[in-house]
C-alpha cells in the first residue's frame, strides 16, 4: 500500500471529510539546474561527480559563487533543498586553498551537529582519505572520530558530549569542528589561548537553521558572535560566514544583525531543488460542544490519523508541542494500533509486541544511544511511526517519511513548514496534515490555511542591545580579553553603540563584577562569568530548586529565572519536574532558593496575578484618525510603542483536579512585589469610538457608585459569611475588612430592564445589591473575580484575541507576551490595552507589532468573525463564565474591531511550499 490509498481512503470517509478545512495538493516540480562556479576547486567538483552530482541547483550554484567571491552569504530556502552544500563548497573550498585554515559549524542542537557531521565526512571521504583516527568512546563511535586525508582536512564536533580526554586532540587536530552556541559560550570562548591557533586561522563560520536565533535566545547569540569576532581580531582572523535558514519574511535583516555586517541573501525565488508531490490537509477536530467551541482533543485526533497511516504501511512522523503530548500520543497511538488490529482487513499487520518496537517517542531527555538507535530505525524502516517533538524538525537524517502529522500549530511558520517538510523527500508522493487545536492561533490558521502555503509574514526579531543581555556579554568579553576604554563591542560604528556600552562598563564596575585599571576593565569575579549565563534566559538572575536525596540532604533540582520564581516555586505550589510533582514547602526570595520535596499528588497549583504597566517613554505613536490609510474611518484608536515598567504581584493561587480541572481550593501568597522594565505596544481607544459603542448599546459605563443602601448590604454580605473569604476561607485579620464582591455586576442590571424588574435605570443598584447578589472575597480572590469579569468584557476579549494571533507576525510564542487591560488608563483616561514583551529591556516584538498592528488587527477580526461559538471560547475572546450573560464580550470584541480595522489583504497561496 501507499500514500495515496491512505487518502483515498480517508477521501471515502466522510466523518473525516466533514473536518477536514481545506486539502490542498502541491504539484511536483522539476529541478533547476546550473553548472559549478568555474573557480570552484576541481577535486570538489570531481568528488561530488563520483556521487553522482555532475550540476547544481540554482541556488546552490548562486550560493557557491558568492562564497567563492568573499560575501558573507544567507540561504533562505524550503526544507530538503539541499541548503549543506551551499555552505560545505565554500568552506571546503578555503580550506583546501589554506593548509592552515580552520572552520567552525555552529548547529542550534548537539544532535544535529553529530548528524551533519557524517554528511561532511562522506563528501571529505571523496577527496582520497588514507588514514582514519579514532579517539572516541565506545558508546559514540562517531563523537570524535578525525578523519585525515591526504588534502589536509579534517573534521569531529566538540560540544557537552565529547570526552574531556579528547578534547585536546580535537582542539590541535580538527581543521573543521562542529560545535553550538552554548559551547561556543561557555567552552570555547573563555578559554580561547588553547585554541589560539584555531582562532588565528578561522576563515569561516558557518550558522545553520539561522531562523532559531530570535527573541532571547538569537540575541545572547548575537553577543556570543560579537564576542567571536573580537576574539578573531586579537589573533588577527577575519572570518566570513555562511548561514542557512527556513524561510522567513526578514531574512537580511535578520543575518545582518546576527553577523553585523553586509550579507547576500539567496533567497527562496532562486530554489532550483526538485520537489515531489505533496497532499496537505487542514484538520480541525469536531465539535464536541458547539456553542462553548470545546473540540476532541488533537493529541486523539493524531493518534487516529497516524494509525491509519501505519495500517497503510506509511512511515509516519507525529510531532507534539512539548514533551507530555508526545507521551500522550505515543500512548494512544500505541493502543489504537493494539485495539484496531483486523485479521481479515488486508491491512498490514503489526503484533502486539512489536508495537513498542515499531512505534516510537523521541524527544530530549532520551539518551544519546537511545536516540540514535531510533533514527536508525527510521531510516532502515523497522520503526514504521516516531512521536516527536521539535528535536526532530531540524535536518537529522531519519530516512524518507510518507506522512508528517502536526498535533497543534508549532509556534512558528517557519517551524510548521520544517516539520511538514520531513515528508516527502523522494519521488513519491506525500502527506502532511495539520490538526489544530482550539488555540486561537490554531483555528486562524485553520480558516487561513494561505499562512503556511504561501509567503510568510514571520518577522524574525532580536535585540542583542539588550541591557540585561549586553552587560552579560560584556563581563564575559572582559574576562576573555581586557576592555579597552572606548573599544566598540558590536559593528554597527553607531555613536549611541559606544555611549550604551560604556555605561554598561561603568555598571559592571560599580557592582564589583569588573575593575578599571587605566584604561582597560578587567573582570573581578572568580572563574569565568559565561557558565553562570544561559543563552535561553534574558536574566542571570536565578532561583535554585532543591530536593533531598536518599539520605535527607539538600540536592540541585534545577533552577528558575527570579522573575518567573513567584509563577511557579511559590510555598505551597506543585512543581512538575521529569513527569514527577515536588511541593514547595519554602521559597527563601533572598537567597534564591526553593525547597521542595516529591508527593503524590492528583492536584495541581495556578497562580493568581495582579499587573499594571506604567508608560517611561513613548518610542513612536500613530493617530490612525489621520493616518491616510485610515481615512474610511470616522473614529479610531491611538497606537504607540514604548518603554515600559511592569508591576507584578503574585496574590494567590488555584488548587486544580487534574484531569477534570475541578476548583478545590485556594491558597495566598506573600511574595514582595516585581516589577521590571520592558518594551510594550498599546491601543488607546478614541472617545469617538466609545460614543459610537455607547450609541449602539454596546458599550457601558462602570457606575459612579452602588446605591444608598449599600453599606448595609456589605455588612450584612459579611456577617452571613461569617467574615470569611468564600473562595479560599480566609478569615479577616485585625482592622482590614474582606471585599463584598456582586456575583452579576451591577452594569449588568443598568443594561438589562428585565434584571432591575421595571425598575428605572438609576435604581438598578436595588436590584443588584440584594444579598443572593453578593459574596464575601479577600482581596486576592476578589482581584481574581475582577479579572475575570475583565477578561470576559469586550475590552479583554479584545486584548486576548490580538495576543492570540499576534504570534504570527511576531515569531515568538504567546507566552513571550503579557497584557494588561485598563478601562480607564491613568495616563490618558482611555480605554487602553497594552500589550508587553516578558523578557527585561525587550527584543523587539514590541516594535514590530506596533508596525504589524494592521495586519493584527485584520486577523483578530477574521478570527472573532468566523469561530462558531456564540458568547466567546477559548478559540477566540476566551472561555464565558458562569453567571456571565451581563454582555457578549464577543460582539463587544467584534464591534470595536470593525470600527478600527483598516482593508488588509491577506496572504494567498501564490507561493507554495
Amino acid at each position: 500500500m501507499s500514500v495515496e490509498s491512505a487518502l483515498q481512503a480517508l477521501r471515502f470517509e466522510p466523518q473525516f471529510m466533514r473536518n477536514v478545512a481545506r486539502w490542498a495538493h502541491v504539484p511536483a516540480r522539476a529541478a533547476r539546474f546550473a553548472p559549478f562556479p568555474p573557480s570552484l576547486d576541481r577535486r570538489l567538483v570531481e568528488a561530488l561527480a563520483a556521487r553522482g552530482v555532475r550540476q547544481l541547483y540554482t541556488h546552490q550554484a548562486d550560493a557557491v559563487a558568492a562564497g567563492l567571491a568573499g560575501e558573507n552569504v544567507a540561504v533562505v530556502t524550503p526544507a530538503a533543498s539541499g541548503k549543506t552544500l551551499c555552505y560545505n563548497l565554500p568552506v571546503l573550498h578555503r580550506l583546501l586553498a589554506d593548509d592552515a585554515g580552520r572552520a567552525l559549524y555552529l548547529y542550534p542542537t548537539k544532535a544535529l551537529a553529530q548528524d551533519q557531521l557524517a554528511g561532511l565526512r562522506s563528501l571529505i571521504d571523496l577527496l582520497d582519505p588514507v588514514r582514519s583516527d579514532d579517539f572516541s568512546r565506545p558508546s559514540r563511535p562517531r563523537a570524535t572520530k578525525i578523519a585525515t586525508t591526504n588534502t589536509g582536512l579534517t573534521c569531529a564536533t566538540y560540544d557537552g558530549d565529547t570526552p574531556s580526554a579528547q578534547r585536546g586532540k580535537v582542539r590541535d587536530a580538527a581543521r573543521i569542528v562542529l560545535s553550538n552556541p552554548d559551547m561556543l559560550h561557555a567552552g570555547i570562548l573563555p578559554q580561547h589561548p588553547r585554541w589560539a591557533a584555531f582562532f588565528a586561522n578561522l576563515s569561516a563560520v558557518v550558522i545553520d537553521e539561522m531562523h532559531v536565533y530570535r527573541g532571547v535566545f538569537g540575541s545572547h547569540v548575537a553577543n556570543v558572535l560579537r564576542r567571536l569576532r573580537r576574539i578573531c581580531r586579537f589573533y588577527g582572523s577575519d572570518p566570513r560566514f555562511y548561514l542557512a535558514s527556513a524561510t522567513i519574511a526578514n531574512p537580511q535583516e535578520l543575518a545582518e544583525r546576527l553577523v553585523e555586517a553586509p550579507v547576500t541573501v539567496i533567497g527562496p525565488e532562486r530554489d532550483g531543488a526538485a520537489q515531489a508531490a505533496k497532499e496537505i490537509l487542514f484538520y480541525n477536530p469536531p465539535l464536541l460542544d458547539p456553542s462553548l467551541g470545546i473540540r476532541r482533543s488533537a493529541s486523539l485526533e493524531a493518534a487516529d490519523l497516524a494509525a491509519h497511516f501505519v495500517r497503510h504501511d506509511v512511515q509516519a512522523i507525529i510531532f507534539g508541542r512539548v514533551r507530555l503530548t508526545t507521551e500522550l500520543i505515543l500512548t494512544y497511538l500505541r493502543q489504537t494500533l493494539e485495539m484496531n488490529q483486523a485479521p481479515n482487513s488486508g491491512n498490514i499487520q503489526h503484533p502486539t509486541s512489536d508495537i513498542q518496537h515499531s512505534v516510537r517517542g523521541y524527544r530530549s531527555g532520551y539518551l544519546p544511544a537511545e536516540r540514535r538507535a531510533i533514527e536508525a530505525g527510521l531510516r532502515d524502516g523497522a520503526v514504521r511511526a516516531v512521536v516527536a517533538t521539535s528535536a526532530l524538525e531540524l535536518g537529522i537524517d531519519i530516512g524518507q517519511m510518507g506522512a508528517a502529522l502536526l498535533a497543534g500549530y508549532p509556534g512558528t511558520i517557519a517551524s510548521a513548514r520544517q516539520q511538514m517538510g520531513r515528508a516527502g523527500r523522494r519521488d513519491e508522493t506525500s502527506a502532511a496534515l495539520f490538526i489544530a487545536t482550539a488555540e486561537p492561533l490554531d483555528q486562524y490558521l485553520i480558516a487561513h490555511p494561505d499562512y503556511l502555503l504561501g509567503r510568510t509574514p514571520e518577522h524574525a526579531r532580536l535585540n542583542p542591545d539588550n541591557a540585561v543581555i549586553l552587560g552579560g556579554h560584556l563581563a564575559c568579553a572582559a574576562a576573555e580579553l581586557p576592555f579597552e576604554a572606548g573599544e566598540p563591542f558590536d559593528g554597527s560604528n553607531r555613536p549611541s553603540a559606544g555611549d550604551v556600552t560604556a555605561g554598561l562598563l561603568a555598571d559592571l564596575v560599580e557592582a564589583g563584577q569588573l575593575y578599571r585599571a587605566g584604561d582597560r576593565f578587567f573582570w573581578a569575579g572568580q572563574g569565568a562569568p559565561a557558565p553562570t549565563i544561559s543563552l535561553r534566559s534574558g536574566s542571570a538572575d536565578r532561583v535554585v530548586i532543591q530536593a533531598p536525596d536518599a539520605a535527607g540532604k539538600p540536592q540541585v533540582l534545577g533552577e528558575i529565572e527570579r522573575t518567573a520564581a513567584p509563577l511557579f516555586v511559590y510555598e505551597g505550589a506543585i512543581y512538575l519536574h521529569e513527569g514527577t510533582s515536588y511541593l514547595v514547602e519554602r521559597l527563601d526570595w533572598e537567597a534564591g532558593a526553593a525547597s521542595v520535596r516529591p508527593v503524590e499528588a492528583d492536584f495541581y497549583t495556578r497562580p493568581m496575578m495582579g499587573e499594571g504597566v506604567e508608560v517611561l517613554a513613548v518610542r513612536e505613536t500613530t493617530d490612525e484618525n489621520e493616518h491616510s490609510s485610515f481615512i474610511i474611518q470616522k473614529s479610531s484608536f491611538l497606537r504607540s510603542w514604548g518603554d515600559l515598567r511592569v508591576v507584578r504581584k503574585v496574590t494567590g493561587y488555584r488548587i486544580v483536579r487534574r484531569g477534570s480541572n475541578e476548583l478545590l481550593g485556594f491558597g495566598q501568597i506573600d511574595l514582595p512585589e516585581h516589577a521590571f522594565e520592558t518594551e510594550g505596544c498599546w491601543v488607546e481607544l478614541s472617545e469617538g469610538l466609545i460614543e459610537q459603542l455607547k450609541a449602539a448599546g454596546l458599550w457601558l459605563s462602570a457606575p459612579n457608585d452602588y446605591g444608598p443602601n449599600w453599606p448595609k448590604q456589605r455588612d450584612a454580605a459579611r456577617a452571613r459569611d461569617g467574615y470569611r473569604c468564600q473562595g479560599c476561607g480566609a478569615a479577616e485579620l485585625g482592622d482590614r475588612q474582606h471585599d463584598v464582591h456582586h456575583r452579576i455586576p451591577l452594569r449588568a442590571f443598568v443594561a438589562d430592564p428585565a434584571r432591575r424588574g421595571g425598575r428605572p435605570a438609576e435604581r438598578a443598584w436595588e436590584a443588584a445589591n440584594v444579598l443572593e447578589n453578593l459574596v464575601t472575597l479577600c482581596s486576592a480572590c476578589h482581584h481574581q473575580a475582577e479579572a475575570s469579569v475583565r477578561i470576559r468584557s469586550g475590552l479583554g476579549g479584545l486584548a486576548a484575541l490580538l495576543v492570540g494571533v499576534a504570534p504570527i507576525f511576531l515569531m515568538c510564542d504567546p507566552g513571550d507576551l503579557g497584557m494588561v487591560v485598563e478601562p480607564q488608563a491613568p495616563a490618558s483616561g482611555r480605554p487602553t490595552i497594552t500589550i508587553f514583551e516578558q523578557t527585561p529591556g525587550g527584543v523587539g516584538y514590541a516594535e514590530q507589532l506596533y508596525r504589524s498592528l494592521p495586519q493584527v488587527l485584520a486577523a483578530a477580526l477574521d478570527l472573532v468573525a468566523g469561530c462558531p461559538c456564540q458568547h466567546g471560547c477559548p478559540s477566540c475572546v476566551g472561555p464565558v463564565l458562569e453567571h456571565d450573560n451581563m454582555l457578549d464580550a464577543k460582539a463587544l470584541a467584534r464591534a470595536i474591531l470593525e470600527r478600527i480595522t483598516p482593508g488588509v489583504a491577506l496572504p494567498t497561496a501564490a507561493t507554495v511550499l
